[in-house]
Formats: C-alpha cells, sequence, structure tokens
C-alpha cells in the first residue's frame, strides 16, 4: 500500500512540469519515485541537481554504490532502477547480484567499493577502518571516499522516499537476493 500518490504533471507546480517534461523527453517517462519527489515544490530539482553533480567515481562505480546502499536500505524501488541501470552499463546478472550482497568478487576494485559502501549504510557512517583502508589500497583516492560517501547520502535519500511512500514500482523488479541467489 502506497501512503501517498504519484503525482500527475497537471498536479505539480511548473517548475516541476518542465521537470517531467525534460525527464519524459530524456527517459521517455517520468519514473514514479522522481514524481514523487514533485510533491514538494522544490526537492525534485533540488534531488536531481544533487544526483547529477559531477563526481569521481564513474558510471559503473556509481552502481556499485548505488545497488550496495539500496540492498541494505531494502529499498525494491532502487533496486529494481538500478539492477536495469547497472546491466545497462555492462554488469551480469550474477555481477549484480553480488554488488548487491556488497561485494565484487569478479573485480578487487570494485569488491572494495561495494565493501564501502555496504559498511557506510550499515554502520550510519561510523565505517570500519580496515574496510576503508582496504578502499585505499585498492586505488581510490581520499576524494573517492569523501565522492563516495556523499553518494552514499544521496541513495539513501531516495531509499528513504520509496520506503516511506511505496510508490508503485515501475521498472522490472528486482528478486529479493536471497531468491536470487539459488
Amino acid at each position: 500500500m502506497n501512503i501517498i500518490n504519484v503525482p500527475t504533471r497537471a498536479e505539480v507546480n511548473k517548475a516541476n512540469q518542465t521537470i517531467f517534461d525534460n525527464l519524459k523527453e530524456k527517459l521517455g517517462f517520468v519514473p514514479n519515485l522522481y514524481a514523487t519527489y514533485a510533491h514538494s515544490d522544490t526537492a525534485l530539482e533540488n534531488y536531481l541537481t544533487f544526483a547529477n553533480a559531477k563526481t569521481s567515481l564513474s558510471s559503473k562505480e556509481k552502481e556499485v554504490v548505488n545497488l550496495a546502499v539500496s540492498q541494505v536500505n531494502e529499498c525494491s524501488y532502487c533496486l529494481a532502477a538500478h539492477t536495469a541501470i547497472a546491466g545497462m552499463n555492462g554488469f551480469s546478472r550474477d555481477e549484480i547480484l553480488s554488488l548487491r550482497a556488497g561485494e565484487a568478487p569478479f573485480n578487487a576494485k570494485f569488491d572494495a567499493l561495494a565493501k564501502l559502501a555496504k559498511n557506510i549504510t550499515e554502520n550510519r557512517g561510523r565505517t570500519n577502518e580496515t574496510i576503508v583502508q582496504e578502499f585505499l589500497n585498492a586505488g581510490f583516492s581520499k576524494g573517492n571516499l569523501v565522492d563516495t560517501i556523499v553518494l552514499v547520502g544521496e541513495k539513501t535519500i531516495s531509499n528513504y522516499i520509496h520506503n516511506t511512500t511505496q510508490v508503485p514500482v515501475d521498472f522490472p523488479i528486482a528478486q529479493p537476493l536471497e531468491i536470487a541467489a539459488n
């Protein structure tokens, strides 16, 4: 059961209508989660600016973080969306499942990143020093560390919006990790 509706274009302010139009042009539709941000006159624009800001992380590295964080936060919407996006970024089904579990046995650098993102999320930022050191030893910089923490925060916002509102998922559903692993 969803707590609030997914607003239509007609139900949002003019600034959000423009964003809806841009999203529809770029993506072919307005994702329900983005539309939900538009209940606020400012949150959708603020979130998209934050989510699309410059970062030292590559697109693939961002998906590593997005999958690990969304799994810890048990966000079915973000898991569905980022499973699809990770696939478009070249990750296989098995690699996506590993990343959701917070590991990447197929790539040492992604493994350090996934473990870090999972640990930050699970421990609310009180990250295990050994995991941070392994991240740095894998070739990431201190700047990458800060950018990873920022990305964990950005993804957590969306996870919490969906976990609170329960708006319908409009991406192919990601199977629960335990079922998908079998």
